[in-house]
């Protein structure tokens, strides 16, 4: 696992609006494309994602589905990125097989990071490192910080938080395999030339 890794946005609720821009950021470099969308509508929930299905298939790039392993193998993605309240690691390793995909959000935790790794995760994903739209209530987490969980998982290490092209060097620094990423891409007016800027960092 390695370079630029885009969560789509989760205000999009137009199948053909987010194929495109899912499409445009891997045009521009992205090598993994998480699904996320909150929603009670269970029918635009699976149009949404199997039109982000689709464009990365098209693509060959990896899709994971944000918070719900029930639906990974439904639309034909590669896994699920789970956080702390969404279910069980291991049964959803156990459910979908040794080669899914599967991530886990450890916050700022080397606690969570060992259970992690413990549980069958493929990578940890440390955050928030900056202010973030995304994730405004997570914890926040420092360069030096990150580092040490770096150099303490034995498995991929994915940063998240308020990474922009203008502050992703830093964080690649400490040795991350993978920078993640959503409005910085998704709300740029152009979304290829946002992820090609972040993609050139590596």
């Amino acid at each position: 696992m390695h370079g630029l890794y885009v969560i789509t946005d989760a205000s999009i609720a137009d199948p053909d609006l987010l194929y495109q821009q899912v499409s445009e950021a891997i045009d521009g470099g992205a090598s993994l494309v998480q699904f996320r969308h909150k929603t009670d509508d269970e029918g635009l929930y699976l149009s949404l994602a199997e039109a982000v299905v689709e464009s990365c298939q098209q693509h060959g790039t990896p899709c994971l589905i944000n918070d719900n392993a029930r639906i990974v193998q439904t639309v034909g993605a590669q896994g699920v990125h789970l956080g702390q309240t969404d279910g069980s690691l291991s049964e959803a390793r156990k459910n979908l097989g040794a080669d899914a995909i599967l991530g886990r959000t450890c916050h700022d935790s080397r606690e969570l990071m060992e259970e992690a790794v413990a549980d069958g995760a493929t990578y940890c994903a440390f955050g928030r490192l900056f202010e973030s739209n995304t994730k405004p209530a997570a914890s926040g987490l420092s360069l030096r910080q990150l580092g040490v969980l770096v150099r303490e998982c034995p498995i991929p290490v994915v940063a998240i938080g308020g990474i922009t092209a203008d502050n992703g060097r830093q964080v690649l620094d400490t040795g991350v395999s993978m920078l993640a990423v959503s409005g910085a891409v998704f709300r740029a007016k152009d979304i290829g030339e946002a992820a090609r800027r972040l993609t050139e960092l590596f």
